[in-house]
């Protein structure tokens, strides 16, 4: 890293870096919890993991929006030595850090099949909808401002996450072409013009 420059991950990056493994998790959880009558019976589990997806989906995306948008409207420009992280470095930081913690979300999912079937990972699964759905709402966010957003690598948590936590003073913001990931933190899939 050049002196004086800082390590910088793309916002969007980080937070749709947990929707995926979620997502996936949950499907599973909860297409092994089906299999299980359960205390409830399958019908009940169900329905009662619709109404859990849905709401866990909602929760998710709107949590901590103030903050985003407080932390976004303070941007300041990302200086000529700062160095952009690639989406894939910080795509398997998150998921090293949390891994055990996903590991125990999806057992927990699994256990919970016993008494309400596939309600445990529909949960899990609406937790992923809801981090995707929060990088496309940042995603149209950087589209409007025509700026990218980025946080300090050393001001996320040890785990790779947080990207509006405590530590956070203020984003970073460059134009829209740069790094190698378009706006809400998806991969690019043309190549950007500069």
């Amino acid at each position: 890293m050049a002196r004086g420059g800082q390590g910088l991950a793309r916002v969007a990056v980080v937070v749709r870096s947990g929707a995926a493994p979620l997502w996936w998790l949950g499907v599973l959880a909860a297409g092994i919890g089906v299999l299980v009558p359960g205390l409830t019976g399958r019908r009940i589990g169900v329905l009662a993991g619709a109404a859990l997806f849905i709401v866990a989906a909602v929760v998710v995306s709107y949590a901590r929006r103030g903050r985003y948008t407080a932390l976004a409207r303070s941007a300041a420009r990302a200086g000529k030595h700062d160095v952009l992280q690639d989406r894939s470095v910080s795509a398997r930081n998150w998921r090293r850090g949390h891994r055990w913690w996903l590991l125990l979300a999806f057992v927990a999912a699994l256990g919970s099949a016993f008494a309400v079937p596939a309600a445990g990972g529909m949960l899990l699964a609406g937790c992923g909808a809801g981090l995707r759905l929060k990088a496309a709402w940042l995603g149209r966010r950087e589209r409007a401002e025509n700026a990218l957003l980025w946080v300090r690598v050393d001001w996320l948590d040890r785990r790779g996450g947080r990207p509006a936590g405590k530590a956070v003073k203020v984003y970073r913001s460059t134009g829209i072409a740069a790094g190698d990931a378009a706006p809400g933190g998806a991969r690019r899939r043309t190549a950007a013009l500069v």
